[in-house]
């Protein structure tokens, strides 16, 4: 099965999670009139426990992308904030109960960041830059708060 990636845009990444930037008007003018602070883009959603911000550096990967395992986060959200300019690869799967369905691709502009929303299926961090470095907020906590799928046939992702 061959997926190509979509444009990351708010409406189409909705059913996953946020999307992050400042497209549009800022919400507020601050910082006596020298910042625009779109306010309270992400949906924090934690079961016992806190939420933490660690520093992920990932390999870069390259596209076409062979997808192999799929995972989710039972007991939190997840955001991705990339510490570069660069673009990133996004993929995704509709949740079928104790599976991932359909998997989908995004691919992510130069300043945007996403928000998974908690159980949602997603594949690893997959920056196609270096430094594949981000900021990642999630829920810091006791217990099993990752769940891994193997893919029995692997999604190749090709650029859309």
């Amino acid at each position: 099965m061959v997926i190509r990636t979509a444009p990351l845009t708010a409406e189409a990444f909705a059913p996953f999670g946020d999307v992050l930037d400042c497209a549009g008007s800022p919400d507020k003018i601050i910082n006596e009139g020298m910042c625009g602070r779109f306010h309270d883009r992400a949906t924090l959603d934690f079961e016992d426990g806190r939420a933490g911000v660690s520093i992920f550096h990932a390999q870069p990967r390259t596209l076409p992308y062979q997808l192999k395992l799929l995972e989710r986060h039972p007991q939190g959200s997840q955001a991705f904030i990339p510490m570069s300019f660069e673009p990133f690869l996004i993929i995704v799967a509709q949740d079928l109960g104790n599976a991932p369905g359909e998997v989908s691709a995004f691919l992510s502009a130069a300043g945007q960041a996403i928000n998974f929303h908690k159980g949602t299926w997603h594949g690893v961090l997959t920056p196609l830059h270096a430094p594949g470095l981000f900021a990642v907020v999630d829920r810091i906590g006791d217990g099993a708060n990752l769940e891994e799928f193997r893919l029995e046939h692997p999604v190749m992702i090709e650029r859309g």
